[in-house]
């Protein structure tokens, strides 16, 4: 009789910082127990940034291949908006995602996490156009980058768009190299967006809205956040695994699910500067998985 192969374990990580030098978050990555990393490239609350340096890219590399840290993943800017209304806003927010996109392309990340942006209050249907010429415009400056764009599912906050797979397949079919985009699932956004993730029947329906109207096989990045506020809250506000209103059995099936073995899992809950609750969130994840 053939012996049943033991599954993988999950890809988890978390958000790691780059203070000092990029390459900095590897081995903050490693020295919990990182499997996989997620990072800024550059400070997320500014627009300007220095160039990364020949030094920087050689020191990320050499780091990645020390820390044996295969999956890294990059996280843009959060004051950039693909789908500004004000044409400055837009120009400048496009000129910065260029900018994420070169860099991740210059440090080997495969894939920069983006929010797709809000339309503030110029409807929703003008709000995807936005984001997709913005997209396009991005591409554009980009031919022939190996770094992918994971547009990432928002809670639809204010008028943030993204809050649901249908509307996230929009904005997909809206960019004309539409191949080159990927997905990130960010927990507590679907959940705050009325997904419900704790039922195997709401865990079942979601994953299968977003096989509908994206295609799982687009899924590269997970985000895995509790949440601080109730079920479909429209709030992003993430809490530790665990201890908010999304619990663990929702964590429990996702990391179970073989469907997604090998996609990078990172946190991105508040952590102290000795990063004790990433390896207390770390912990709690791991004793999830029915190995």
């Amino acid at each position: 009789m053939a012996t049943a192969t033991k599954p993988k374990r999950p890809l988890l990580g978390a958000h790691m910082s780059i203070a000092g030098q990029v390459g900095e978050a590897l081995k903050r990555g490693q020295s919990i127990g990182c499997e996989c990393i997620q990072m800024f490239t550059k400070s997320s609350r500014q627009w300007a940034a220095k160039p990364l340096s020949a030094e920087d890219i050689a020191t990320f590399k050499r780091n990645q291949k020390e820390t044996g840290i295969k999956s890294v993943i990059a996280h843009d800017s959060y004051l950039l908006n693909l789908g500004a209304p004000d044409e400055a806003l837009r120009k400048k927010s496009v000129a910065g995602f260029i900018d994420e996109i070169d860099r991740c392309e210059a440090l080997g990340v495969p894939f920069l996490v983006a929010h797709p942006g809000a339309h503030v209050g110029s409807g929703e249907e003008r709000g995807i156009k936005t984001i997709a010429k913005s997209i396009n415009e991005a591409h554009a400056a980009c031919k022939g980058y190996s770094t992918k764009v994971a547009l990432e599912i928002t809670a639809g906050q204010g008028t943030v768009l993204g809050r649901s797979f249908k509307q996230m397949g929009q904005i997909f079919d809206a960019v004309k190299e539409n191949e080159r985009l990927r997905l990130c699932f960010d927990t507590e956004h679907a959940f705050a967006a009325g997904y419900d993730l704790r039922t195997n029947e709401g865990y079942d329906r979601t994953f299968a809205e977003l096989d509908e109207h994206v295609g799982l096989k687009r899924l590269v990045a997970f985000h895995l956040n509790d949440s601080l506020k109730p079920f479909n809250s429209r709030v992003d506000r993430h809490q530790h695994i665990g201890k908010g209103h999304l619990g663990l059995a929702a964590f429990r099936r996702l990391l179970n699910d073989r469907r997604f073995t090998g996609i990078p899992m990172c946190l991105e809950t508040d952590k102290s500067e000795d990063l004790h609750e990433d390896v207390e969130n770390l912990a709690t994840l791991r004793a999830l998985f029915d190995s």
